[in-house]
């Protein structure tokens, strides 16, 4: 559920997942296969996600919706509307929990911020969101080129621009680079607990995420802050409510918490498939630590519904005048 004025995100087809066990280096064992609960079920696509995909191909762009296998993608391009991911299709890092390839990286593209706009303008978006593979191999993450993707939307679109980044090897230049483009939203997901890190964010560091996301509350104090973490990979409660509590302690304003599921056999498997009322009660304590926004919820992700995640917080923080 989305907190504060009250509005619904319709939870509850994604096929059976296997479930593996995997090393650090995510080579997998076969496990007995696992039937998703009754609550896993998505809706059947509708005419709009048939011409959300033909602007997306014509434009020869990337979507997480697709690299990521995200369940919500009938619903969103339906709707028609995408997360655009930039910087190619091809990451650095190695996460246990995410398909997008891995391995050699791509050239960068410099037509693609005008591509991108294209995009957005073709399938009337006010909100966009726009994220990115981790380059760990360029000396700036890519932080200028989401800087010119910024840019390039807001100038042929008018819409508000949301930009969901990796951690830039905690380079502060690099964020401050992203910062001074004025996204309406800063988005780095925490992903999971630090006990778990090495086993699903390998090279990636707990400290790191709230640094950057310090920095940007340091740099632009009106700036809207936004995180997100993932369960059923062996946390506990408790150890949400922690990272929870880190992270309003580096001023992040909204936070989205869903199940993670397993995008293919070789991924690390789920260990808990948490039910929607455990999803209301944990978004329940998290709103009480003082986050503008709460989205809570088996489905949840870190765009879904994002726009409107991000005018309800506008809402919130409105003074009556």
């Amino acid at each position: 559920m989305l907190d504060g004025p009250e509005f619904n995100l319709s939870l509850p087809v994604v096929s059976d997942a296997s479930s593996t066990e995997v090393s650090d280096t995510v080579t997998a064992a076969p496990r007995e296969k696992r039937r998703l609960p009754k609550w896993l079920k998505r809706p059947l696509p509708q005419p709009g996600m048939y011409y959300t995909d033909s602007v997306i191909q014509d434009l020869k762009l990337e979507t997480v919706c697709e690299s990521a296998k995200c369940p919500n993608r009938t619903e969103c391009w339906s709707q028609q509307t995408a997360t655009f991911m930039i910087l190619g299709n091809v990451c650095t890092r190695p996460c246990g929990f995410c398909s997008v390839p891995k391995g050699k990286t791509e050239i960068v593209q410099l037509d693609e911020p005008a591509r991108v706009a294209e995009a957005a303008e073709r399938l009337g978006l006010k909100y966009v969101v726009i994220t990115s593979v981790t380059r760990d191999d360029m000396a700036d993450g890519g932080a200028d080129h989401f800087y010119n993707c910024v840019l390039a939307v807001r100038e042929r679109t008018g819409a508000k621009v949301e930009v969901l980044t990796p951690d830039f090897m905690g380079n502060r230049d690099a964020i401050s680079r992203v910062i001074e483009s004025r996204p309406d939203v800063f988005n780095h997901n925490t992903e999971t607990v630090p006990r778990l890190y090495h086993r699903v964010r390998r090279n990636a560091e707990y400290q790191r995420t709230l640094d950057l996301l310090a920095q940007i509350k340091e740099e632009a104090p009106d700036m809207p802050t936004k995180s997100g973490i993932m369960l059923g990979l062996g946390e506990t409660t408790e150890e949400v409510m922690d990272v929870c509590a880190d992270l309003r302690s580096v001023g992040c304003d909204m936070i989205t918490i869903g199940q993670y599921l397993q995008p293919s056999g070789v991924h690390l498997p789920v260990e808990r498939y948490l039910p929607p009322e455990e999803f209301d009660e944990i978004g329940e304590r998290v709103r009480a630590l003082g986050f503008t926004m709460v989205a809570s919820g088996p489905f949840v992700r870190s765009s879904y519904h994002a726009g409107e995640m991000a005018s309800e917080h506008e809402t919130t923080t409105t003074p009556i005048l």
